[in-house]
């Protein structure tokens, strides 16, 4: 197994094992869950990967978390994120499949706005188009480093409140449902997460992220957004480009991303299953009581 950096902050390609070979070996999953917990971003090249494969694989790692509601595959373990109809033709322009993939060109971390966050996401491609619909990710836990002593510490016991809609809403006020809305009340988290194996802490930040306890909206709004741009500028991205075969993992408390558009009227299809957090991952058990809390008041 050889790792290759893809930044100078974070991520790395790995070589010389795939997929599946990874949860086969005892020893070969420890190096990949190490690696995981270093570089926050792993990479497989031209991979034979099939459902069950990225399913076997990512479930070594914990709990697979089930599609929400309103996506395309709600309530099994695959988000089926693709702009082709049942018959196959990619989708008319003002499909909802494409207002979900202009949402998710927003800067987020998977399932923030879930009581139980994610630890992590596995992605496969497996339609790609010719040019465009990359992928760009960055390092909050490098984002942390960056801040100033005084920055950080008045970070370090903030809670953020995240919400699905806050997200959504920036597209379009029309784009979730009433089904949608009541499944995914807002949410308060801490604003920064320490990975337990490490001690590295990083900022946990989403374009869900809309308020923080205790500021004022104009402060907190303008809070996030200098956070969140401090955080993306050009030189801290990885920006990949997808090949047929690629999968992608990467560490939910340690990370944002977001996809780039690509030509239209050309078919594109990934796949994604995500890995619930657990206590063994730094999910504080405040997290879940900040969530429980605001969900039923």
């Amino acid at each position: 197994m050889e790792l290759v950096p893809l930044h100078a902050d974070f991520g790395a390609e790995i070589k010389g094992l795939d997929l599946i070979d990874a949860v086969c070996d005892a020893q070969a999953f420890a190096r990949v869950r190490a690696a995981f917990d270093e570089y926050s971003l792993l990479l497989w090249r031209r991979q034979d990967v099939t459902d069950d494969i990225q399913a076997t694989f990512s479930r070594a790692f914990g709990a697979l978390e089930r599609t929400k509601v309103g996506s395309s595959g709600h309530g099994t373990f695959y988000s089926r994120m693709n702009n082709m109809g049942p018959d196959g033709n990619v989708v008319p322009p003002n499909d909802r499949a494409l207002l979900i993939a202009k949402a998710n060109q927003l800067w987020h971390t998977d399932s923030s706005f879930k009581a139980l966050p994610a630890v992590a996401s596995v992605l496969s491609a497996r339609v790609i188009p010719s040019n465009g619909g990359d992928t760009e990710f960055v390092s909050t836990r490098a984002a942390w480093s960056r801040l100033d002593q005084e920055t950080r510490d008045s970070l370090i016991d903030k809670v953020a409140i995240h919400s699905y809609a806050t997200s959504r809403d920036q597209i379009d006020p029309g784009m979730m449902s009433a089904a949608e809305r009541a499944a995914l009340p807002p949410v308060r988290k801490p604003m920064t997460w320490l990975n337990p194996v490490n001690e590295r802490r990083a900022l946990y930040l989403a374009s869900h992220a809309g308020a923080i306890e205790g500021m004022e909206p104009s402060a907190a709004q303008e809070l996030l957004a200098r956070l969140m741009e401090q955080a993306t500028r050009p030189e801290h991205r990885y920006s990949h480009s997808w090949q047929q075969g690629d999968v992608l993992m990467w560490d939910n408390r340690a990370t944002m991303h977001r996809g780039r558009p690509w030509r239209g009227g050309e078919a594109r299809s990934i796949v994604r299953i995500t890995i619930s957090a657990s206590e063994q991952d730094g999910l504080a058990q405040a997290m879940l009581g900040f969530s429980e809390e605001l969900a039923t008041a």
